[in-house]
């Protein structure tokens, strides 16, 4: 180790030397220059060496006399590179408003002088400053103007930066697609100019963005890439990063094994290293394992830990994690109010960071200002040329008389056209009405059988219903009672057979409030009155009604819902929402998690009903939604259906303008979706 140590500082000791013989040399070339030009470009060379060893105080004073001698000379050139220096060392020293200052004013320079390329590496500089303060609108539009003239000169070193500008701006703004692209584009880059930093940077953020994504194979895949390629000793922080992040994507598909190798280690790992980030990440990982492995007082204790962590470091994304970690630790072991507890800190904490604004960026790329210029020259000359031609040509008389011939006959053949055309429009008219009188008639014929249809195959379904269904549940709960009235059971024998009894009594109920509901939307007598409503007060409402089946399989429910307001029939969503949480206990095992939850995407209100249930075969989510393919299914604790929730739920969402669909594997879970408009659609 101490050979290493004493190899780095030789290496370091001989680059400090190049770097100060480089420098010597150029203040010797400086010193002997005359008052032109050259002075200047040697100037500029020896500031950017000052800025690379950081000595930013005599950087500026180089800076200084170089912007005076360029301006004594009139060297356009000079004005626009010391600008820029400047600029970068005002931006070096947090300086902000000076920086950007200095940028304009070298943009202005090389504009001037057309310098496209001048013009680019101010704009990449002006994007990569902007988009560390945050201003990702108008980052992206610089470094997106530079990167056109980086490609097209091929300057990798350039690309390098703006590529990876992008990437973390589009990171920022959500546009994950986006990121991925330049992310890979900044990777295949750095690979060429072998950047091994970069390389490793690129490598984890595409691992992170994959994750984002939810395409997790694909981040385990790159998150190993990085660990092949860490240094042991440089990039330790970096390691006790990933192990945790790796070992939780092998987590998602209950890889348990293999999660556990990675996790355990990130937690030694991040122990020996006293890294608190890291330290928290693999506790709150580690602890979600034990919990799925049912190692409930290890996975408490991990936890806890985490929690003390968290708090101390102000990690608000581990602790928001750590808060729902603890709402499952406590709901599977029965200690609800605790759990409750752990709920209002999670929606807290939630609500808290939704309210920070997400930043803007814009939809369309403004080109650079060098590229205006251009333009605009262009077309002034092109159009002093133009009007120099156009004089020469109205001089010559000839050329008169033969315009005016043409324009002549031009007009003849005009009115000529007009009279032939205004004769098959009318006639065109003509035809079209016949043909739209036609149309409607055949149209209101074909609407007639349809709706005849549709009302035999209501009528079909109802008259199966209830021969069977109701029928059953009725006759069974006219049985328990005839025995009772004719004394073949005693009282106590039939107190025995109430739950049995009471359960019929609840199918039945369930069957006739969907039939009613289904058989109104079906035959069009429904009519929805919108208002706006509050869908967390929904689900608190609809979620009391299932507490005692709830606890009865000892399922797990978790209430991720918002304050938030759709534009919709609140009696119907009502009915929508009890149909889709009945389902989701109906179809979860002892132990299973329903998660609800709702949020704003694009404008509209979308909810979310989520089990880890027995889930749907591909075969069967087509039948879902039509009460003709009279598809129903037993639960897990053998309860029944009658195939029209669905259907109903369907019917009345897009009563409401709205829409639901299902994603749903089987052994792993569903998730039935709502989108809702939130406000009067503008008529």
């Amino acid at each position: 180790m101490k050979r290493f140590a004493i190899i780095i500082a030789c290496f370091l000791s001989l680059f400090v030397f190049s770097q100060n013989e480089k420098i010597d040399n150029l203040t010797v070339q400086l010193a002997y220059q005359e008052q032109d030009s050259t002075k200047v470009d040697i100037s500029v060379l020896l500031i950017d060496e000052l800025l690379k060893i950081g000595n930013y105080d005599k950087a500026l004073l180089y800076v200084n006399q170089t912007s005076k001698l360029s301006e004594d000379i009139n060297y356009t050139k000079g004005l626009a590179e010391s600008s820029y220096y400047r600029a970068l060392i005002f931006a070096k020293r947090n300086d902000y408003y000076n920086a950007i200052d200095n940028y304009n004013k070298s943009k202005k320079y090389y504009a001037q002088i057309k310098d496209t390329l001048g013009v680019a590496k101010v704009s990449n500089s002006i994007g990569l400053l902007e988009i560390k303060r945050g201003n990702y609108g108008i980052g992206l539009q610089n470094s997106l103007s530079a990167i056109e003239i980086f490609e097209e000169q091929n300057l990798k070193e350039e690309l390098s930066t703006a590529y990876n500008n992008l990437a973390e701006a589009y990171y920022k703004t959500h546009q994950t697609d986006k990121a991925l692209d330049y992310n890979f584009k900044a990777l295949e880059i750095r690979r060429i100019i072998n950047d091994s930093d970069g390389i490793i940077a690129s490598t984890k953020n595409i691992a992170e963005l994959y994750s984002i994504s939810k395409e997790h194979r694909k981040a385990i895949e790159y998150y190993e890439k990085v660990l092949q390629i860490l240094d042991p000793e440089k990039d330790k922080a970096l390691r006790g990063e990933i192990l945790p992040k790796l070992g939780s994507e092998y987590l998602r598909f209950n890889e348990f094994d293999k999660a556990s190798e990675y996790l355990v280690e990130g937690l030694k790992f991040n122990r020996k290293q006293d890294n608190k980030e890291g330290l928290l990440r693999s506790l709150n990982a580690i602890g979600q394992l034990n919990l799925q492995r049912k190692k409930i007082k290890l996975a408490e204790n991990q936890l806890g830990e985490a929690y003390k962590i968290a708090q101390k470091i102000d990690n608000k994304a581990e602790l928001l994690e750590n808060y729902r970690l603890h709402i499952v630790l406590d709901s599977t072991r029965g200690y609800y109010q605790n759990a409750f507890y752990w709920q209002n800190k999670f929606y807290d904490l939630k609500d808290s960071l939704a309210k920070e604004k997400e930043p803007k960026f814009p939809t369309e790329i403004e080109t650079l200002p060098i590229d205006n210029i251009i333009k605009e020259d262009i077309k002034s000359e092109n159009e002093k040329l133009d009007q120099d031609s156009q004089t020469s040509k109205l001089v010559n008389p000839i050329f008169l008389y033969v315009a005016l011939g043409l324009i002549a006959i031009l007009l003849g053949l005009t009115i000529f056209n007009f009279s032939k055309t205004k004769q098959y429009k009318s006639q065109l008219v003509k035809q079209k009405k016949i043909l739209a009188d036609e149309r409607k008639k055949n149209e209101g014929i074909a609407e007639q059988i349809e709706n005849l249809e549709e009302v035999n195959q209501v009528k079909d379904k109802l008259f199966s219903i209830v021969s069977h269904d109701l029928k059953d549940s009725i006759s069974s709960i006219k049985a328990f009672l005839d025995l009772l009235k004719e004394d073949s059971i005693s009282r106590d024998e039939f107190y025995d057979l109430v739950p049995e009894l009471s359960e019929n009594a609840n199918n039945a109920s369930a069957l006739l409030f969907n039939l009613l509901n289904w058989s109104k939307s079906q035959m069009q007598n429904l009519e929805p009155k919108p208002e706006l409503f509050n869908i967390q007060e929904v689900f608190h409402n609809k979620i009391a009604l299932v507490e005692q089946k709830v606890e009865d399989k000892r399922i797990v429910l978790i209430d991720e819902s918002q304050r938030d307001f759709a534009y919709a029939d609140k009696s119907m969503l009502e009915i929508v929402i009890q149909n889709l949480i009945t389902n989701a206990v109906k179809f979860s095992r002892t132990g299973d998690v329903i998660t609800v939850s709702n949020q704003d995407v694009n404008g509209k209100a979308l909810i979310c009903v989520e089990d880890t249930g027995v889930g749907i075969s591909k075969e069967n989510i087509d039948k879902l939604f039509n009460a003709n393919k009279n598809f129903t299914t037993i639960g897990t604790k053998n309860e029944k259906g009658t195939g029209l929730g669905l259907t109903i739920a369907k019917d009345l969402v897009e009563l409401n303008n709205g829409r639901i669909w299902v994603e749903s594997t089987v052994n792993v879970g569903s998730k039935f979706f709502i989108e809702l408009p939130k406000a009067s659609p503008q008529v």
